[in-house]
């Protein structure tokens, strides 16, 4: 049984650091490299770009790596833990939670499954226990490094760096407007109605009035 769960949670550590290590490869070796991922980062507000795209590539690389290896594990759960809150709360939070319209579902269950390995410790099959310190990080011990020491980071991250270009402010009070602007109108049109009314009940009020004097004068 024992072996089983240090199988369990090598396979756990395997993919989920390989995976962040992968997207820290690509951030560094792939496409626009680390110029066109700093060139996303200031586009998207997080600036300055070239410095968190730097960060964010060595975080995911280093924790990745770390996570696989099962070395400081509640450390490096901590990093994955911020680097995908930090993911979710830009890019990905507008579009709901379900990833199917690319929404945080996926970076959620990336950080979850970090900070549950870090609860349960990396297991015997890992460089924390070759050291000796795998019960040291572990249990609570593990769910306050990785789950709130990862959000407090982020929170800090963004609430310092992180600044929405204008257009996406813009785009939200849009409908806001429009429909201040459709109820202008409205407003003006019933005011333009009562207006009418009013008048043509004056002009028919007037009108006996000015038959009566049209008898009298040729009376």
């Amino acid at each position: 049984m024992e072996q089983s769960m240090d199988l369990a949670l090598l396979i756990i550590r395997l993919a989920i650091g390989l995976t962040i290590f992968g997207h820290g490869y690509a951030k560094i070796f792939k496409g626009g490299k680390i110029t066109g991922t700093a060139g996303w980062f200031d586009s998207m507000g997080m600036r300055p770009g070239a410095m968190h795209a730097t960060l964010a590539a060595g975080g995911e690389v280093a924790a990745g790596l770390c996570f696989a290896a099962g070395l400081l594990t509640s450390v490096s759960a901590l990093g994955i833990v911020g680097l995908m809150s930090v993911a979710g709360w830009m890019v990905h939070r507008k579009n709901g939670f379900f990833i199917i319209k690319d929404g945080w579902e996926y970076t959620f269950i990336l950080a979850i499954t970090a900070v549950v390995v870090a609860m349960l410790g990396p297991g015997d099959w890992s460089l924390d226990n070759a050291i000796g310190i795998d019960e040291d990080l572990d249990g609570w011990t593990g769910l306050v490094v990785a789950g709130l020491g990862g959000l407090s980071a982020a929170t800090l991250l963004l609430s310092i760096f992180y600044h929405p270009p204008r257009e996406e402010n813009d785009r939200e009070e849009a409908p806001a407007e429009a429909a201040n602007e459709a109820e202008t109108p409205s407003s003006e049109g019933e005011s333009s109605t009562e207006e009418a009314s009013t008048n043509e009940t004056g002009a028919e009020e007037e009108a006996p009035e000015e038959a009566d004097t049209k008898v009298e004068a040729s009376s």
